[in-house]
């Protein structure tokens, strides 16, 4: 398997949670009070985001920093 770069495991880490809690992007980030844009390009790996940033969206998701990167995504 390819290794995938810091950001799209990051952006597949956050879309594996908020689609569990059935929430759309714009929701989502409305409901964080982020723009849906930029968190649209976060999720998808083109932007490299803040750890300040992955804090506030772990938040929203309703896990700690440590159960954010509890995840295979994380362990290579």
């Amino acid at each position: 398997m390819t290794q995938l770069d810091p950001k799209m495991r990051v952006g597949l880490r956050i879309k594996e949670l908020r689609a569990g809690l059935g929430l759309s992007q714009e929701a989502f980030a409305y409901s964080i009070e982020m723009s849906r844009t930029y968190f649209a390009e976060v999720e998808t790996g083109k932007r490299n985001v803040s750890i300040e940033n992955i804090e506030r969206i772990a938040s929203g998701l309703g896990v700690s920093l440590r159960g954010f990167f509890d995840s295979d995504l994380f362990s290579e």
